[in-house]
């Protein structure tokens, strides 16, 4: 079992930057990739950034250059920083841990972008 908690959303006008955090507990040792996904209303759940145990990231086409994933394994916390960002980016922002074939998600913060 592992356990997700999200938080660092919160209101935000254009342009600005916001950190998200997701702190793992329990086996964290058995989680291969940490992601951050969204979900806007009305939309269906997107893939933001992925990192690896390995330390491999990705970032999704469309927030590359202004996203950034990072991890501090002393912390087990896993983070996305958000740099210039837009109404469009308004959503509700998931963290998730895949273990062997098992997914695992936090409850999600808000992230509000105001133009």
């Amino acid at each position: 079992q592992v356990q997700l908690v999200e938080s660092g959303g919160g209101l935000v006008q254009a342009g600005g930057s916001l950190r998200l955090s997701c702190a793992t507990s329990g086996n964290i040792v058995s989680i291969y990739v940490m992601g951050w996904y969204r979900q806007a209303p009305g939309k269906q759940r997107e893939l933001v950034a992925t990192i690896t145990r390995g330390g491999s990231r990705m970032v999704a086409d469309s927030m590359k250059g202004r996203f950034t994933i990072s991890r501090d394994n002393a912390k087990n916390t896993v983070y996305l920083e958000m740099n210039n960002l837009k109404p469009e980016d308004t959503a509700v922002y998931y963290c998730k841990a895949q273990v062997f074939a098992m997914d695992y998600w936090g409850k999600g913060t808000l992230v509000t972008v105001s133009s």
